[in-house]
């Protein structure tokens, strides 16, 4: 008989719990408009990792004014970023002209300032 009661009052706590987090209000916005203005003053997310990136991109060149070569697994290191983002680093600085990539693929790949 006990357990009955135990297991009826915890379906009810659970049902009432289900029941408030599913019909909990959510702010209503009025103006769409507004909102998108409220968005446009802070800077995003977006925004934050654009400058970073960007950053990023400066400090690889600085390193390269005083250390050469610089391999991928430096500016990871340096960075304290993943191999693929270190890559794209790279790669957008190659194309930007302001790096060479020395070597095809594999560990013998490095990269030095124009």
């Amino acid at each position: 008989m006990n357990s009955y009661l135990v297991f009826i009052l915890g379906a009810v706590a659970g049902g009432t719990a289900v029941w408030f987090f599913v019909h909990k209000k959510q702010p209503q916005h009025t103006n769409k408009l507004e909102n998108v203005g409220m968005l446009e003053k802070s800077p995003g997310l977006v925004e934050i990792q654009a400058k970073e990136k960007e950053e990023n991109k400066k400090r690889i060149l600085g390193v390269l004014e005083t250390q050469s070569p610089l391999t991928n697994n430096h500016i990871e290191q340096l960075l304290g970023i993943s191999d693929a983002t270190a890559t794209r680093y790279l790669d957008e600085l190659e194309k930007e002209g302001h790096i060479r990539q020395v070597g095809k693929t594999g560990r013998h790949v490095y990269y030095e300032k124009i």
